[in-house]
């Protein structure tokens, strides 16, 4: 296992790769093993580093937007359309589990904050 700190984002950006390669590896085994310790120090790094703002879930979406490098139209194309994503943004619109979901993962927010009321 070649497992190292993650000091900056070039190296999050690597750790991140690896993770995505080895999701759904079964626990227990030296994938499994490998991608539980690589996500707890990518989090470690995140959280440090790339903080998630506490409030309510539009405003972490405009964080997202704002500081993560995430666009508009990354976030229309997960919701399934433009007018939805504009509506979510301008609090018209609530989000659904389902999207809740499908923005956590693609985004690695956590769900809590995106499921406030």
């Amino acid at each position: 296992m070649d497992i190292r700190p993650i000091r900056t984002d070039a190296d999050l950006t690597e750790a991140l790769k690896e993770i995505d390669r080895l999701w759904g590896a079964a626990v227990g085994t030296p994938e499994g093993d490998k991608l539980d310790v690589l996500a707890t120090l990518a989090e470690a790094y995140e959280r440090a580093h790339h903080p998630v703002p506490e409030g309510d879930p539009v405003e972490i979406l405009h964080f997202a937007i704002g500081e993560m490098g995430r666009s508009q139209a990354e976030l229309a194309e997960l919701l399934g359309s433009r007018p939805h994503a504009s509506e979510i943004l301008n609090r018209k619109r609530p989000l659904s589990l389902e999207q809740i979901r499908r923005i956590a993962e693609a985004w690695r927010l956590p769900i809590a904050a995106l499921a406030k009321p």
